[in-house]
């Protein structure tokens, strides 16, 4: 089966929970997961797939980020609601990375709109 391409906007910020999950299904290729939420968090509700790099520890991995993730390959941020994710994005790019996009609503939008049995809190 093809993979779906992500319809939005190549240059878009964004990406849309229902665009995702579809990709997801998918088998998503070459694509980097990044989950900014604290451990305490993902205890609670997480997709799989997803690196957490809590923004609270960001001192312990910032200075890894160039040798754990590749600059040029898609890279996906999640938190709870979209704000913490936003501000990864925005950092990302900073040091490079040029196909960053932040997961709209975070896993609070993707419990409503997608699976219903993800845990919100």
């Amino acid at each position: 089966m093809p993979a779906i391409p992500d319809t939005s906007d190549s240059s878009s910020l964004e990406v849309d929970v229902q665009t995702f999950s579809r990709r997801l299904e998918a088998g998503l290729e070459k694509v980097q997961l990044i989950d900014v939420r604290e451990p305490w968090e993902l205890e609670r509700a997480a997709i799989a797939g997803f690196v957490n790099l809590p923004l609270s520890a960001f001192a312990e991995w910032e200075t890894q980020i160039h040798q754990h993730f590749d600059v040029d390959t898609e890279t996906i941020v999640m938190c709870h609601h979209g704000i913490r994710s936003a501000q990864m994005c925005q950092w990302l790019r900073q040091q490079g990375f040029s196909q960053v996009k932040n997961l709209v609503g975070g896993i609070e939008a993707y419990a409503i709109q997608v699976d219903a049995s993800t845990p919100r809190y």
